[in-house]
C-alpha cells in the first residue's frame, strides 16, 4: 500500500487573515463567491468580510448555515450556488459550517476557501465532511476529492470566540497522535487512501507534544481574549497540525467510540471535540495502554477542562443498554473502530467505556 499524505493547498495563519479573504478568491479566479456562513459571522463579522471581497471586486452571496451538515442543507446550498452562477465556495464559521461548505464545493465541483472563525476541530484543513442527519446523529464520512485550496485562520478572531471552543479543538487534537500510532502499527488504511507514512506521525506526534506544552497556556490567553505566542502555537496545533495528522496519520477507536457516543441524543449539546476526548480515554483502555500514559492523557483533559467521565458528557443516568447501543455503532461496518491493531468487538468497547468512566471519575 502507498504512503499518502494530504493537506491544503495554502495555509494562511495570523491576525487580520481574514481581510484578504476577497484576494484569495479572485486569486483562484472567482468574479463571484457563495458563502456558508454561521448565524455568528453574519451578526458580528460579516462588514469585514464584504468589505475583503469589495476590495477584490468578487461579489459575494451569503447562506446563513442551519445547524447541522445533513444532505438536505447541502443540496439546498448547491442548488443555489448553481442559480448564482458562483465560482468559489466560502465556508465560514464552526466546523460543521466548514464542512458543509466542503461538501457543497465538492458537489458542485468548485473550488472552497475554508476560514474557520474557532480553532474548535481539525475540520478546516481536511478533504473530509462528517455527515449528519438532520437531528444531529452521525451518519457517514464523505470523502472528497481534494483538501481546501486555502485555509484563512485569523487568530484575531479566534481569539475572541468562547474558551470552550479551543479547549474542544485540544480535546480533537489530542486523539491525533494516539490514533496514527494505531494506524501506523496496523498498517490500515488512512483518510488519505494508503498508509500511515512517517512524516504524517511525526507530525502528529508533535501535535501532542504542542498541546501538552502550550495547552494550558493558550487557554489562559483565549481566557483573556488576547494573541499569546502560546494561544498562536494552539491554534495551529489545533487546526493544521491536528488535521493533516488526522488525514495522513489515520483514525481509529477514539473518533469510532465518538460516533457511537453521538447515537444517545444526551451527548448532543456536547461538542465534538470533548466526546472525542473521552474515546481517547476509552482507546487507551481498550489498548492497555501503560497507566502512566494513561494518567498524562487524563491529567492535560482535567488541567484544561475536558469531560473525563460519562457524567462529564451528559450521561449521569445512562443505563447499561444505552452504552452498549453506542458501542455496537462504534464497531460497524466501515467505522475507524477497524483500524486498531487487534480485533475489537461490542462487548470491549463497552467494558472500555465503564472502566475509562471510573478511572476519569
Amino acid at each position: 500500500m502507498e504512503r499518502i499524505i494530504f493537506s491544503p493547498m495554502k495555509y494562511v495563519q495570523g491576525p487580520g487573515a481574514w481581510e484578504k479573504l476577497g484576494a484569495y478568491a479572485a486569486g483562484l479566479g472567482a468574479q463571484s463567491a457563495y458563502a456558508v456562513a454561521g448565524p455568528h459571522i453574519l451578526k458580528h463579522n460579516w462588514p469585514q468580510v464584504e468589505q475583503s471581497f469589495r476590495q477584490a471586486n468578487v461579489t459575494l452571496a451569503a447562506h446563513a448555515f442551519s445547524g447541522e451538515c445533513c444532505m438536505t442543507e447541502i443540496n439546498r446550498i448547491v442548488q443555489e450556488i448553481h442559480e448564482k452562477n458562483c465560482q468559489v465556495v466560502l465556508g465560514i464559521g464552526g466546523g460543521k459550517a466548514l464542512d458543509t461548505a466542503k461538501a457543497a464545493a465538492f458537489y458542485a465541483k468548485l473550488p472552497v476557501i475554508i476560514a474557520p472563525s474557532l480553532a474548535s476541530t481539525d475540520a478546516p484543513c481536511s478533504a473530509l465532511s462528517v455527515i449528519y442527519t438532520e437531528e444531529g446523529a452521525f451518519e457517514s464520512y464523505l470523502i472528497l476529492r481534494n483538501n481546501p485550496d486555502v485555509v484563512l485562520v485569523d487568530t484575531a478572531i479566534i481569539a475572541q470566540a468562547p474558551v470552550r471552543m479551543l479547549v474542544a479543538g485540544m480535546g480533537d487534537a489530542l486523539a491525533t497522535y494516539y490514533e496514527a500510532r494505531a494506524c501506523f502499527a496496523s498498517g490500515k488504511a488512512t483518510t488519505a487512501g494508503g498508509r500511515s507514512s512517517l512524516s504524517a506521525l511525526a507530525i502528529a506526534r508533535a501535535c501532542r507534544d504542542s498541546l501538552l506544552k502550550n495547552g494550558l497556556r493558550a487557554k489562559l490567553a483565549a481566557e483573556a481574549k488576547t494573541v499569546s505566542s502560546a494561544l498562536d502555537d494552539i491554534v495551529e496545533t489545533n487546526t493544521y497540525m491536528s488535521g493533516v495528522g488526522f488525514e495522513s496519520g489515520g483514525l481509529a477507536a477514539a473518533h469510532a467510540i465518538h460516533n457511537g457516543l453521538t447515537t444517545l441524543p444526551q451527548t448532543h449539546p456536547f461538542m465534538h471535540g470533548e466526546k472525542v476526548a473521552f474515546g481517547l480515554l476509552a482507546q487507551l483502555v481498550l489498548e492497555n495502554a501503560p497507566q502512566a500514559e494513561f494518567d498524562e492523557v487524563l491529567a492535560f483533559c482535567r488541567q484544561i477542562g475536558l469531560p473525563t467521565c460519562l457524567v462529564a458528557l451528559g450521561l449521569q443516568d445512562v443505563s447499561d443498554a444505552e452504552l452498549q447501543k453506542a458501542a455496537a455503532a462504534s464497531c460497524a461496518a466501515g467505522e475507524t473502530m477497524h483500524n486498531m491493531p487487534f480485533a475489537v468487538t461490542p462487548q470491549a468497547v463497552f467494558a472500555a467505556l465503564k472502566v475509562a468512566d471510573k478511572l476519569g471519575s
